[in-house]
C-alpha cells in the first residue's frame, strides 16, 4: 500500500484542472495521484493520458458526498487527500503529511492552514480567514490533538477546517466518511463524526494549499440557492440545544458572503 495519495475529484470541463494537477506532480515527496469522476469528458482524459494518471468513473449515484466516498474508497493508501480540481498545493505539502501523521500518536486526520485564490491571485489574509485561525489556534499546541473536548468545542462554533487541506488516515476513519444528504456542510459534518473517535487531530499552522474562490464553483451554487441554512441548523443542534442554534445558525450565515468575488 501507499503512504499518501491525491484521490482528485473531478467534474464537467474545469480549466484549472491541469494547474491543480501540476501542483500534485510538483512535490518535494513524490505521491500517486487518481482522478475519480462521474462525467468523464475528452478534457479530463487528455490530462490524466498526459500525467499518466489512472481514472476511476463513478457509474452509480452520484452528488458531492457520493463521489468523495467514491474516491476515498478507490484510495489504496495510508493517507488518503481528497483533492478538489480547483485548488492548488504547495510544494511540501505531502511532506509536511506524512512528518507530522508519522509523528503523531493514532492520527485520524491532518488538515493545515491555507489561502484563497481569488481572480488568480493568492490571498493569505482576509477577515473569514483570520477568524478561521482564531478557532484552530488552540490546536497549533500539540497537547491538544488527541482531545476531543478542544476539537468539539471548537466545531460547535462553525467548521474552520479547509475541506482540501484534509488528509485522512484509512485505517483509524470508518468506510463512509461523508454522509449522504448534505450538500453544504457535508465537510463538517464529516469532521463532527470524527471527533467522536479516539484519536489525533493534527494540526500544521502552516499554509500548506490554496482554495480557489469562483463563481461557478459548487460552493458558490450552494450559497446563491441558500441550500446552506437548514444544513448549519443541524450541525449546530449536534452541540447546543435549539435557541443556541437558531442564534448561531443567524450569526454563521454573514461569513458565507465571503465566498463571493464582488
Amino acid at each position: 500500500m501507499d503512504k499518501h495519495i491525491f484521490a482528485l475529484c473531478a467534474y464537467g470541463e474545469s480549466e484549472y484542472l491541469e494547474e491543480c494537477i501540476k501542483s500534485l506532480k510538483a512535490q518535494t515527496v513524490p505521491s500517486k495521484i487518481i482522478l475519480a469522476t462521474a462525467t468523464p469528458n475528452e478534457h479530463m482524459e487528455r490530462l490524466c493520458e498526459k500525467y499518466k494518471i489512472p481514472m476511476f468513473i463513478n457509474k452509480g449515484e452520484h452528488g458531492i458526498t457520493q463521489d468523495w466516498n467514491f474516491a476515498y474508497a478507490h484510495a489504496e493508501a495510508e493517507y488518503v487527500t481528497i483533492t478538489h480540481q480547483d485548488d492548488v498545493y504547495c510544494e511540501k505539502y505531502v511532506e509536511s503529511v506524512v512528518k507530522l501523521l508519522d509523528a503523531a500518536k493514532q492520527p485520524i486526520m491532518f488538515f493545515s492552514d491555507y489561502g484563497e485564490l481569488r481572480n488568480g491571485k493568492r490571498v493569505d489574509k482576509n477577515r473569514l480567514l483570520r477568524i478561521k485561525r482564531i478557532m484552530l489556534w488552540p490546536l497549533r499546541f500539540k497537547i491538544f490533538w488527541n482531545s476531543k473536548f478542544v476539537r468539539r468545542r471548537i466545531l460547535s462554533l462553525g467548521s474552520p477546517i479547509c475541506c482540501p487541506s484534509v488528509t485522512l488516515v484509512k485505517k483509524n476513519c470508518p468506510e463512509v466518511v461523508f454522509q449522504h444528504g448534505y450538500r453544504a456542510d457535508e465537510d463538517w459534518q464529516a469532521w463532527e463524526l470524527l471527533s467522536r473517535r479516539k484519536g489525533a487531530f493534527v494540526y500544521c499552522k502552516d499554509i500548506m494549499m490554496y482554495h480557489r474562490i469562483h463563481e461557478d464553483s459548487e460552493t458558490t451554487k450552494i450559497l446563491g440557492d441558500n441550500a446552506r441554512t437548514r444544513e448549519d441548523l443541524e450541525m449546530f443542534q449536534k452541540f447546543w440545544p435549539l435557541p443556541i442554534a437558531k442564534l448561531l445558525t443567524k450569526l454563521y450565515s454573514s461569513s458565507e458572503t465571503s465566498n463571493n468575488l464582488s
